[in-house]
């Protein structure tokens, strides 16, 4: 029998943790909430496969959230010369370090 060559079975080595880092994350992570405007960096987070997991290419991209849509966000992220539109889960969203310190500024 044939090996499966599905779009997901490549991503054990980009989605890897720490191993002290394994299992859940804090609760910190789902406190935050994110505006629409806010930028955002998409960082898979393999303990959460099944809401909103994004596609490996997206992986460490930068996005803008558009809207909230129930528990995920709606984000545009730039691909060569295309926004494409992604609806992703919390747990795979953190704010961009440039975002941060701009409004740390303010």
């Amino acid at each position: 029998m044939t090996k499966h060559h599905g779009y997901r079975s490549k991503t054990r080595r980009i989605f890897r943790k720490n191993v002290r880092k394994r299992g859940l994350p804090g609760l910190s992570k789902f406190m935050i909430d994110y505006k629409v405007g806010d930028k955002i960096d998409i960082i898979g987070d393999p303990s959460f496969q099944k809401r909103g997991f994004p596609h490996r290419r997206f992986h460490g991209k930068t996005g803008v959230v558009f809207e909230e849509r129930g528990r995920c966000y709606g984000v545009h992220v730039k691909d060569g010369n295309k926004m494409k539109t992604m609806f992703l889960g919390r747990e795979h969203l953190r704010l961009n370090k440039g975002a941060q310190l701009d409004k740390a500024k303010k």
